[in-house]
């Protein structure tokens, strides 16, 4: 699928970059001609040299020796156009993760998260369009939160997905496609990693509310699901992962353990949603099952003009469909190594 494709990863040296980014160097769906790591923090660059550098060959030789051989460091902005534009000249798949996610954040400054998550994706587009740029496919990553948006980092990102699906129109030669998915295992921000360091300081432990519940999807599962998209998703389509869901309450119970730990209810964050929904019930009629994952078709007429469907869907999907229950979350955290107990000296950076 990429053997001999130039990559782009924009704001690839977050969470779901890295992981990209080893999957990509061990050859999971081809060997790359080059892999384009694009974003504005050196230091984050300069952290995942040294990270791989420090592995040698002797960890894993492929990945260390593809490492050497194809990952380009680009210092850039999503936001600046010209910046864009020379970074996705002669690219065959670009990956567009780079995002301000953080909820509160986005409500406090709602104008950066605008230049960041909805004109970021615009200029990708636009340096197609202008320059008749012959990229292949477009990915944008979205999240959960850009289904029925009640916040402004939801609201840019629903966004995006209109940006990209429209751009279909503008540039057919390129196939611009989204993947949707929820809370991100030991991603940064997430609640996991946030729990193990006040367990690790002897609490309390914080959540906002006892009904709030979260799908759950490890990293490799994120990527998995942008592969799935790449390999069989058509111009317009957005894929979502069927993924298990959980009471964050029960998650926390989970992570304390035996601990003479307390826990305390904080309140809901600004523009936090108590429930996850990655599909609506005004896009359930427009969307099929394909294998492991719920597929949504565009409502553009001129990318589904017959409007055919597969076995469509009754309802949202929402986390608080099918929670697991406490012993469920219990062997799904400890299945992906996040027990307080079997994380590594940080506590954080899990999944490996």
């Amino acid at each position: 699928m990429f053997t001999n494709k130039t990559i782009l990863i924009t704001g690839g040296t977050g969470s779901l970059g890295k992981v990209l980014i080893k999957r990509l160097l061990s050859e999971d769906c081809g060997l790359p001609k080059k892999i384009i790591v694009f974003s504005r923090d050196e230091a984050k660059q300069h952290a995942i040299r040294i990270e791989y550098l420090n592995k040698k060959a002797s960890t894993d030789e492929v990945i260390f020796n593809n490492f050497k051989r194809l990952l380009e460091f680009r210092i850039g902005d999503i936001r600046d156009f010209e910046s864009v534009a020379r970074t996705v000249r002669g690219v065959d798949v670009v990956f567009n993760a780079a995002a301000l996610k953080q909820v509160p954040s986005c409500e406090y400054f709602p104008a950066e998260a605008v230049r960041t998550n909805t004109l970021g994706p615009e200029n990708i587009i636009k340096a197609i369009r202008l320059f008749d740029l012959p990229v292949e496919t477009v990915v944008g990553i979205s999240t959960d939160k850009a289904c029925k948006p009640v916040n402004v980092m939801g609201m840019t990102k629903a966004i995006q997905e209109r940006v990209f699906i429209a751009a279909n129109i503008e540039c057919p030669r390129t196939r611009f496609i989204c993947v949707r998915y929820g809370n991100v295992l030991a991603s940064r921000g997430s609640v996991i990693p946030l729990f193990h360091d006040q367990i690790k300081t002897g609490g309390p432990v914080t959540i906002t509310t006892s009904d709030m519940t979260r799908f759950l999807l490890s990293l490799n599962d994120a990527v998995d699901t942008i592969f799935a998209a790449v390999k069989d998703a058509l111009p317009g389509e957005t894929y979502i992962p069927i993924a298990k869901s959980a009471h964050v309450m029960d998650i926390a119970h989970c992570l304390i353990g035996e601990r003479p730990i307390k826990l305390q209810e904080i309140g809901i964050r600004p523009g936090e949603k108590i429930h996850e929904i990655l599909i609506s019930d005004e896009e359930a009629y427009r969307t099929e099952k394909r294998g492991d994952y719920y597929v949504i078709k565009p409502m553009l007429p001129e990318l589904n003009p017959d409007y055919s469907y597969g076995k469509t869907l009754s309802k949202e999907f929402s986390s608080a469909d099918r929670c697991m229950n406490k012993e469920e979350v219990l062997q799904y955290l400890t299945m992906h190594q996040l027990l307080i107990e079997q994380c590594d000296c940080n506590g954080i950076e899990m999944l490996r």
